[in-house]
């Protein structure tokens, strides 16, 4: 990457933070995240992506003006003030969270908008999520002449690659099969109580595919801030494990997704509730192992159907995703040379108006560092001094003038 900028990307995602942690880590304001980034000395672009499954922070700082680039202690110290995180998330922030630099920023990005590293490898949400943080930060003016070209070709060569390879063509996750097999043997509408029982990566996929049915539900777990922290990416009605147990019959579909090594839903725990109710419930345990025991069918009502039976739809989908992944592979390591290439070749197309601007903006910066150092003067000569400042950089740069060559 050439030397008049570095990109850095600071990531916090499912793979080193549980799904319902997630939140924790969230903006509730990423203008003003983003504000804070740009406060800092030399940091000229900024860019935040935030999905269910991970928040992507971007910064470009220019080297050009003097600076040695953004630190990790930095980092920490703005992420922590806007967001959620206690004490020992502050403590091992480190650890926690990955840092990126210039070439490996380029390939992670390339990586997530063709489905290699989101939470469904190949679907297709991912890239649209790009697009829209994208979007958003060029109209915000967020972005500049670097994460500008950074994203639109990332986006371009991923979309290229996906339609070369067919990565993520009428994919599903487990959860949308879940939610279609409920949806089959019970009905789901508006008027159904939906429960979700467990907080992972399963449970959020279910979660997603309710979402974007328009379809509201509860979430439960064995402790309630996972339920909490779930429900604030993801929606849903936190509600505690025990209420569950002892309101099982107010349930018409009941989601189980946990990790759990041991059944957490048994016969003699619904059955009392179970037998005053007037319709029927259906169970859809895809936890791995299983959580319910199979003595639950015998509570009155309850139609149980397990993991196996999503796994038959789920299996050939998964075999012909994976069977893509290395073409993707192989596409995303042909082009990420180029993309470093063609961001390398940036410093040679810069703008005369930007070189300019930035050129002013040492100028002003050295200016207030003389005039602190001089100490008393009255208006009129920082005034001067100013003036002479100015003189000087537009004798030695002059801007074209519109329509100039």
């Amino acid at each position: 990457m050439n030397t008049n900028f570095k990109i850095y990307n600071a990531r916090v995602t499912f793979r080193n933070v549980p799904i319902h942690k997630i939140s924790k880590y969230q903006f509730a304001d990423t203008d003003a995240v983003i504000k804070e980034f740009k406060k800092i000395e030399n940091v000229s672009e900024c860019l935040i992506i935030q999905t269910t499954s991970r928040v992507e922070i971007f910064i470009v700082v220019n080297l050009a003006e003097g600076s040695g680039g953004i630190t990790i202690a930095t980092i920490k110290e703005i992420w922590a003030d806007n967001a959620d995180l206690d004490d020992w998330e502050v403590d091992h922030f480190d650890q926690t969270v990955e840092l990126y630099l210039n070439r490996d920023v380029c390939e992670n990005l390339l990586k997530l908008a063709t489905g290699l590293q989101s939470v469904v490898v190949g679907k297709m949400e991912i890239l649209e999520q790009i697009k829209s943080a994208a979007s958003k930060a060029k109209e915000s003016g967020y972005s500049g002449t670097v994460l500008d070209k950074l994203f639109d070709t990332v986006i371009r060569v991923a979309t290229k690659i996906r339609d070369d390879t067919g990565m993520g063509k009428n994919w599903r996750s487990m959860g949308d099969i879940a939610v279609k097999m409920a949806k089959d043997n019970a009905g789901i509408d508006g008027k159904k109580k939906i429960l979700i029982l467990g907080t992972g990566e399963v449970a959020a996929r279910v979660a997603k595919s309710l979402n974007r049915m328009g379809i509201g539900f509860a979430v439960a777990s064995m402790q309630i801030e996972r339920a909490q922290g779930f429900s604030k990416i993801l929606k849903g009605e936190p509600v505690e494990f025990g209420d569950v147990i002892a309101n099982f019959d107010k349930y018409d579909i009941v989601f189980v997704a946990t990790t759990s090594d041991y059944f957490i839903l048994q016969h003699n725990q619904i059955r009392r509730q179970m037998e005053s109710k007037k319709t029927g419930t259906m169970i859809l345990d895809i936890s791995d192992p299983r959580a319910v025991s199979e003595d639950v069918s015998m509570s009155k009502g309850v139609k149980l159907m397990f993991r196996d039976q999503v796994e038959e739809q789920y299996a050939d989908m998964r075999h012909e995703i994976q069977s893509k992944i290395p073409a993707v592979e192989k596409a995303v390591a042909k082009e990420v040379p180029i993309l470093e290439a063609s961001m390398n070749r940036l410093h040679a197309e810069e703008n005369p108006v930007s070189v300019f601007a930035k050129i002013d903006r040492i100028r002003e910066r050295e200016l207030k560092k003389t005039l602190k150092e001089i100490g008393d003067l009255d208006e009129e000569k920082k005034k001067a001094i100013e003036k002479l400042t100015k003189s000087v950089v537009d004798n030695i740069f002059t801007v074209p003038k519109s329509g100039q060559p």
